[in-house]
């Protein structure tokens, strides 16, 4: 069942916390929360196991192993989502470990925020790329990989450079400066 959550924060507050992208986690929970550090800020990124247990775990392991550490934002879509995490930085790639099998989300949605598993054509394709939701996205809803929330610096992820590097759309995109495990 979907809810629909408001978070609450002494900070000022930001549009993309009045929709929460899924079923609410039991709590946070540091052993599955990951901060990536951005020039515009950090993003703080709760990872859901209880919907995705191999990707979480997947983006979990990368994470510790530094994968992340300078990978480019090589495709940004303004409006839908900006997209990272192959560490040969040419959107072609991934990490050194297996495919995963697809844990495409049916519970939950992709809203603002939301942090999903990329893939290829091929349901279980999903590697180490990943994106996060600028704005709702529930066409790829029961078709991709819902593997986290961002739950605190969304503003960051709002000023990733747009467009995809790949046309030659953008110079110097911007990269992951570093993330890492919170717990």
């Amino acid at each position: 069942m979907l809810k629909r959550r408001t978070l609450i924060s002494t900070a000022a507050a930001t549009p993309f916390l009045t929709e929460f992208a899924m079923t609410e986690p039991a709590a946070a929970d540091l052993s599955n929360t990951v901060l990536m550090e951005l020039k515009y800020g950090t993003v703080t990124i709760q990872l859901r196991p209880d919907l995705a247990p191999h990707a979480a775990e997947r983006i979990k392991t990368l994470t510790t192993q530094g994968v992340y550490n300078g990978c480019k934002f090589f495709r940004v879509i303004a409006g839908f989502m900006a997209q990272t995490g192959d560490p040969t930085n040419t959107g072609m790639g991934g990490s050194n470990l297996p495919n995963l099998p697809a844990e495409f989300t049916q519970d939950a949605s992709f809203l603002t925020g939301a942090v999903g598993m990329a893939r290829t054509s091929d349901p279980n394709s999903a590697n180490s790329q990943f994106f996060i939701c600028f704005a709702p996205a529930t066409f790829l809803d029961g078709n991709y990989t819902i593997v986290g929330q961002v739950t605190a610096g969304m503003d960051a992820v709002q000023q990733i450079k747009k467009g995809d590097p790949q046309s030659g759309a953008v110079q110097n995109p911007d990269s992951i400066i570093k993330m890492t495990m919170a717990g």
